[in-house]
């Protein structure tokens, strides 16, 4: 009990004393406040805060909601974008689907995936051809500059990538 009354004390004169008065360092966002007790009696000790850093996460594959969201995102991105045409029930496009987004990942945000279900938006695979799954376009500028049909390994789709972003 004593020591929090003193804390209290310390805290009080601490923070609404000026800079000017005593050399004291005010207390701000990133400055820590160390307490030790021991048998002398409670050291307080003022430290700075050890900044921690965060990265916003960027995810580089999205699902297309529907038409606006495949057009707003898709055919006005400045960024190429390679739109994956799947299927749930489609067995090459559950080992596709991973290989793709893992070789998209790699590019660190030079390229960016849309993955389209095909039975959610039948519209969007009629436009754009898709006559088998999976299919895979590659869009620039809104154009299709490139496609593939079925499964490829990670080198067949790095070379894919690099052609979209070269």
């Amino acid at each position: 009990m004593a020591q929090r009354l003193l804390l209290r004390r310390f805290l009080t004169s601490v923070i609404s004393r000026k800079p000017s008065q005593g050399g004291c360092v005010p207390l701000t966002s990133r400055t820590l406040l160390t307490l030790q007790c021991s048998p002398a009696g409670l050291t307080v000790t003022l430290s700075p805060a050890r900044l921690v850093y965060t990265t916003r996460v960027c995810s580089t594959t999205f699902n297309v909601q529907d038409g606006p969201d495949f057009q707003d995102r898709v055919v006005n991105s400045q960024t190429p974008v390679v739109v994956d045409f799947h299927a749930q029930w489609c067995g090459p496009c559950k080992i596709l689907g991973p290989r793709l987004e893992k070789m998209v990942a790699k590019q660190h945000g030079k390229v960016v995936m849309a993955k389209v279900d095909i039975d959610d938006h039948t519209d969007l695979a009629i436009e754009y051809e898709v006559s088998a799954v999976p299919t895979v376009l590659a869009i620039k500028n809104g154009d299709v500059v490139d496609k593939f049909v079925g499964i490829k390994d990670e080198d067949q789709l790095e070379a894919f990538l690099k052609k979209l972003i070269g």
